[in-house]
């Protein structure tokens, strides 16, 4: 044989037995490459209280960075809040779950598109011994009437959130504009809302998945679940209007978006907490139609 046919295929072997190595192992050649960091790495999400109450920013943010290379930075307030801010150009995407205030932002041209990301539902809790009464109440609008008729203290959050509309809608069909030393406004996000509550000894609306995280510190029980689509509670992403100002990152805000409608991310949310918190916060929803979705339970 020719020495330096012989040669090359000395030099070759090394080559050819890690080749083989990768082929076994699954592993591309190029798998520790890190990603690219986009143009314009920094984005804003807006984005309401529970989602970073409950913890699961803290899974898909790191998700999204690793996947995309942009750094996220989260505005967690209530949803009303958010969509103001997204309105005057302060951030990039909004993750809210006000669904009728998102059509009226939407309706004036502060966002591009709206699509369904998770859902769970809202419970009634309060304390334990129940002082109103509304533990079996057919629907959340009679335990209301209960907790009015017996002046029973109830912390709102007074906030414009999603969780505070949603309440406000529920007062409305109770036939009740509640006012007194027994409705009390704490101002503050759902975790501090509901600590204040639980201090207290009143009742309060509250979403499914932050309850769940925080349960162990409050004195405070669901007393009010499951009662239809009255407690629904349901979480849309929009991206901001590059219109609305010029320090918006369109790019940014349609990838996270993106982001939170892929089936990775809807795999992070349907499995998020179930083990360290003993049940499901939220449930994925993209592409299901609102009239499909119902929590666990019902």
């Amino acid at each position: 044989m020719d020495r330096r046919l012989v040669g090359l295929i000395v030099l070759a072997a090394p080559l050819l037995l890690l080749g083989c190595q990768r082929a076994r192992s699954g592993t591309p050649p190029d798998a520790a490459q890190t990603v690219t960091p986009p143009a314009q790495p920094e984005l804003i999400l807006l984005t309401t209280t529970s989602t970073q109450d409950s913890g699961l920013l803290d899974v898909l943010l790191p998700d999204f960075h690793g996947r995309t290379g942009y750094r996220v930075k989260p505005i967690a307030v209530g949803s009303g809040q958010a969509l103001q801010l997204g309105a005057r150009g302060e951030g990039d995407v909004v993750l809210a779950h006000a669904p009728a205030a998102e059509e009226a932002w939407l309706a004036a041209n502060h966002g591009l598109d709206r699509r369904l990301v998770m859902f769970n539902d809202f419970l009634i809790v309060g304390p334990p011994d129940d002082p109103a009464g509304v533990r079996g109440s057919p629907s959340a609008s009679v335990a209301l009437q209960r907790v009015a008729s017996k002046r029973a203290l109830f912390i709102s959050r007074g906030d414009q959130s999603g969780t505070h509309t949603r309440e406000r809608q529920l007062w409305r069909q109770a036939g009740i504009a509640p006012a007194g030393n027994w409705y009390q406004e704490s101002g503050t996000g759902q975790g501090q809302s509901m600590q204040i509550a639980s201090e207290k000894g009143g009742y309060m609306l509250t979403d499914r998945g932050t309850y769940l995280v925080l349960r162990n510190r409050l004195a405070l029980i669901p007393l009010i679940e499951h009662t239809g689509p009255e407690l629904l509670n349901v979480y849309h992403v929009m991206t901001v209007n590059p219109a609305r100002g010029a320090r918006v990152n369109a790019a940014g805000g349609e990838a996270l978006a993106d982001y939170l409608v892929s089936s990775s991310a809807q795999m992070l949310i349907r499995s998020f907490g179930q083990e360290r918190f003993g049940g499901t916060l939220f449930l994925p929803a993209a592409g299901r139609a609102l009239a499909d979705l119902r929590p666990e339970g019902t």
